[in-house]
C-alpha cells in the first residue's frame, strides 16, 4: 500500500512551481535536504521518478506531468475541507489568500487590509499581487482563495461579484492643463503611454481609444502606473490611469489630471472565487469591506 502524505504532495507542487529544490524549499519553509528527502520518498512510494534532475533546475517526467493536475485537485479539495471546518466554527479566521492585480493593489490594499483586520482580527491574510491570467490560474489550482480583479473574467468555474466602478482619467504635462481634453479619436494620434502586454488595464485603455492591441507600439509601454506617470512628467507623452491611483501617482509628478467628457472610460472592479468554495458567504462579506475601503478612493 502506498504511503503518500499531503506534505509530500505540497512539496511536489512547490517544486513544480519553482523548478529548483532550493527555491521550493525556501518557499515551503524547510531545508533543501528535507524537501529532497520528501520528494525521494514520494517517488519511491509511487515506484516511478517524477522529476528529471539537472544542474540548475528540474523538469517533470512524463508521469510527473500526468500526476500534477491530480495533485492540484487533491490539494484544492483539502483546502475546501479546511474552509468547511472554518465555516463550521461560525467565525472568519485562519489563513486567507487574496490575489490582487497590480493596478489595484498599491491603492486599495492599505485601506482594505485595515478594515479587514478590524472586522476579523484572527484572519491570517496573505496577499498575492500579479496579473489577471496568473491569478485565474492560481485560483483554479487552489493556490489562492479569492481575487480582486477587473471584471468580467468570464470563467464558468468562478463566482463573480461586482463591487464598484471607477473612471479612467487623463494624465498629461502640467503645461497642457488648460488645453481641451482630447477625444478618444484624438488619443489615437497622440503619444499614448500604456502598461505592457498582459495588464487588463492596457486592454481597457486601448478599447476606449479604439486602438487595436495588435498594432506595434515600440517604446510606449511601461511595467507600472508609476513609470507611466513619471514618463509623462518627463514630457514623453500622455497616459490614462484609474481614479484610485491619482492621489498616489501624481503627488510627486509634474503632471495635470483631467476627466473625459461623458461617456467616461471606466472599469468594473469585483471579486472572484471558485463556485465550489464553501466560503462563498464569507467572500460576500469581504466584498462589502472592499467596497467600504474603496469608497474613499473614488
Amino acid at each position: 500500500m502506498m504511503n503518500l502524505t499531503l506534505k509530500q504532495l505540497r512539496y511536489f507542487e512547490a517544486l513544480i512551481q519553482h523548478k529548483h529544490f532550493g527555491h521550493a524549499a525556501d518557499a515551503s519553509g524547510i531545508s533543501q535536504p528535507a524537501l529532497s528527502m520528501q520528494i525521494k520518498e514520494l517517488e519511491e512510494s509511487l515506484g516511478v521518478p517524477l522529476f528529471e534532475r539537472a544542474a540548475r533546475q528540474v523538469r517533470l517526467t512524463r508521469f510527473g506531468e500526468d500526476l500534477a493536475p491530480r495533485v492540484r485537485d487533491i490539494l484544492r479539495s483539502v483546502g475546501e475541507v479546511e474552509d468547511m471546518a472554518r465555516l463550521a466554527q461560525h467565525t472568519m479566521s485562519g489563513r486567507l489568500r487574496i490575489g490582487v492585480i497590480p493596478t489595484i493593489a498599491p491603492y486599495l490594499l492599505p485601506a482594505f487590509i485595515g478594515h479587514l483586520k478590524q472586522e476579523h482580527p484572527t484572519l491570517d491574510v496573505h496577499i498575492r499581487e500579479t496579473l489577471t491570467p496568473r491569478l485565474i490560474a492560481e485560483l483554479s489550482e487552489g493556490k489562492i482563495d479569492t481575487a480582486i480583479v477587473a471584471l468580467p473574467v468570464s470563467e464558468p468555474a468562478f463566482e463573480e461579484v461586482t463591487i464598484f466602478e471607477e473612471d479612467f482619467v487623463l494624465v498629461r504635462a502640467e503645461s497642457d492643463a488648460s488645453r481641451p481634453v482630447p477625444s478618444a479619436a484624438d488619443l489615437q494620434l497622440m503619444q499614448l503611454l500604456l502598461l505592457e502586454e498582459g495588464h487588463c488595464f492596457r486592454d481597457q485603455a486601448l478599447s476606449f481609444c479604439n486602438i487595436r492591441s495588435s498594432l506595434p507600439r515600440e517604446g510606449l509601454d511601461g511595467s507600472s502606473l508609476t513609470t507611466l506617470v513619471q514618463l509623462v512628467a518627463a514630457g514623453l507623452g500622455i497616459t490614462l490611469i484609474p481614479q484610485m491611483a491619482v492621489s498616489v501617482e501624481t503627488r510627486s509628478a509634474a503632471v495635470s489630471v483631467a476627466r473625459f467628457p461623458a461617456p467616461q472610460p471606466k472599469r468594473k472592479i469585483g471579486m472572484i472565487w471558485r463556485k465550489t468554495s464553501p466560503l462563498s458567504e464569507q467572500f460576500q462579506q469581504i466584498a462589502k469591506i472592499v467596497e467600504v475601503a474603496a469608497s474613499g478612493l473614488r
